[in-house]
């Protein structure tokens, strides 16, 4: 049976939370802080319901957190429900994100969708370590919050890097999948402007880059290695 850790602070909602997936099936524990969430979170679970509004912080800069080593489903439960709060759970690396109050129908709609992309191996559509985030579906980058300009064949390079993190692709598996704006096939010397370009954007130090990362004699991978 699939794990839901539930973090929020009034325990009516919790409970009645709790009761409503335990009778869907889910094995559910519920917690009221931050601080005991990190403890809970050193097991496995299958999907976070997220609180913003916490005694001991704020649940947008806990994704953050979790994000730079965990890739478990979040979904926000929060009454915070302005189109900036929104953005700035999305750019935090939550999958969903639902206002209170709500429908507990809905919401296991939302889990039930939320778990079958996840369990299909879908990418989350949204990639954060705390410092760049990338929004796949709609095409938006921050690094430090602040907005990134990248051109289509940036983009489209930066996120075939991202969607296949950990592995190593070969040059020419990027030239295969890499086409300009104009759909023109990009050869080598090409591909090497828009790395050193893409580099210069979202790299702290381009000229020691800890995204990008060359695999000499090979080709490139996001992140160090494992």
């Amino acid at each position: 049976m699939e794990r839901i850790l539930i973090v929020e602070d009034d325990i009516v909602i919790s409970g009645g939370l709790q009761v409503y997936l335990e009778k869907k099936g889910y094995v559910v524990q519920t917690v009221t802080t931050l601080q005991a969430a990190k403890q809970a979170l050193q097991t496995p679970f299958a999907l976070l319901l997220l609180d913003l509004n916490l005694p001991d912080g704020d649940g947008v800069v806990f994704c953050r957190e979790i994000r730079r080593t965990q890739n478990i489903p979040i979904i926000f439960l929060t009454a915070r429900d302005t189109e900036e709060d929104m953005i700035a759970g999305f750019q935090s690396g939550c999958d969903d994100y639902m206002a209170k109050p709500f429908s507990v129908e809905l919401l296991y709609q939302h889990i039930k969708a939320v778990l079958h992309r996840t369990s299909a191996g879908e990418v989350p559509d949204v990639f954060t370590d705390g410092v760049l985030t990338v929004n796949f579906s709609k095409r938006y980058i921050t690094l430090h919050d602040a907005p990134v300009k990248l051109s289509a064949t940036e983009y489209k390079l930066l996120e075939l890097l991202i969607r296949n993190k950990g592995q190593v692709l070969t040059r020419n598996q990027i030239l295969e999948k890499i086409w300009d704006c104009d759909e023109n096939y990009i050869d080598e010397n090409t591909l090497n402007v828009h790395i050193r370009r893409l580099r210069q954007k979202i790299e702290p130090d381009a000229k020691h880059p800890t995204y990008i990362v060359t695999v000499f004699g090979i080709g490139y991978t996001f992140g160090e290695m494992a």
